[in-house]
């Protein structure tokens, strides 16, 4: 994973945790029964995203719940409703864009406190169960539809829905795709491959399909990489849900840095930020928390 010189080590902190008077104790739900057997579940939090104002949006799966946490920390919830949201990004004229493994792509109105679907199905076929997703600069729609998938069903999809409603399928042969990023010249898609535990990256072509996907790096655990995030250097951070780290990857592939969970192991989620966008933010999933890493020193 590395060529020469160890992966430095950044530790952590926790920017805030899950006020107990959100948190859903005893209660059994249908995602947690699927996804987490036998494990007590009060949240399951993901999908960090900031807003313009500094404000950071979060999702809480098996309770349908999308939440913000303003600067110093504190949580308000925005809205409630009948579904799965996982991953959440905020474009840069603040639409709000929700993957729901129950509905498909979702819009956000946070004034509103309401929810609305963007697409649903396609071709009348409903999606296996939307993961994330990722905003381009030209207002493509990257996302995941996972379901169930893994080794053994590798049938995973990529999508990218373009601004005039076109629909195109990257791949269809995904090992549990999950987070995906393009790279800053927005030439190459790297998604996570959870039960790969892998990456894969997927270079464009000129007619913007993918060809000569391949394995950028490999990891190992019980489960494997969640989301990710990438800086304007290249370097890809990405979470490993049950590990307790972040990955910091060079451009080449190489492992530079790890991220330390100062709380449980389940980091599924990143975003950069600060007014710098030199600390980066993260979801620990198995106690509720956000927490956070000064990534500055990456550049020296």
């Amino acid at each position: 994973m590395y060529l020469e010189t160890p992966p430095r080590l950044i530790e952590t902190k926790i920017f805030s945790a899950m006020p107990d008077k959100f948190r859903r104790k005893g209660v059994r739900t249908d995602w947690a029964d699927a996804n987490r057997p036998g494990v007590p579940t009060d949240s399951f939090i993901e999908g960090p995203s900031f807003d313009k104002d500094g404000n950071l949006y979060i999702v809480d799966i098996p309770f349908g719940r999308i939440f913000r946490i303003a600067s110093d920390g504190e949580w308000s919830l925005v809205v409630e409703y009948e579904g799965w949201p996982n991953g959440l990004k905020i474009a840069a004229d603040g639409r709000i864009l929700v993957a729901d493994y129950m509905h498909g792509i979702m819009e956000l109105d946070a004034k509103a406190g309401s929810i609305k679907p963007v697409l649903t199905a396609r071709n009348s076929e409903s999606f296996r169960g939307c993961n994330d997703l990722h905003l381009a600069s030209n207002g493509d729609i990257f996302f995941t539809d996972q379901g169930q998938t893994g080794l053994h069903d590798p049938s995973g999809r990529v999508y990218r829905l373009a601004p005039s409603g076109r629909l195109d399928c990257l791949i269809d042969t995904g090992i549990s795709p999950n987070g995906l990023v393009l790279d800053p010249s927005e030439s190459v898609l790297f998604v996570a491959m959870t039960r790969d535990n892998a990456v894969w990256r997927l270079p464009f072509m000129k007619d913007g399909s993918v060809s000569k996907v391949g394995r950028f790096c490999s990891l190992f655990g019980t489960s494997g990489p969640d989301g990710m995030t990438i800086d304007a250097a290249g370097r890809l951070f990405v979470g490993h849900a049950s590990l307790g780290h972040v990955f910091v990857f060079a451009p080449n592939g190489e492992l530079i840095a790890r991220i330390k969970s100062c709380a449980g192991p389940n980091c599924t989620n990143v975003a950069i930020g600060g007014a710098k966008k030199d600390r980066l933010y993260i979801t620990e999933s198995a106690t509720g928390g956000v927490l956070v890493a000064d990534i500055s020193g990456l550049n020296s």
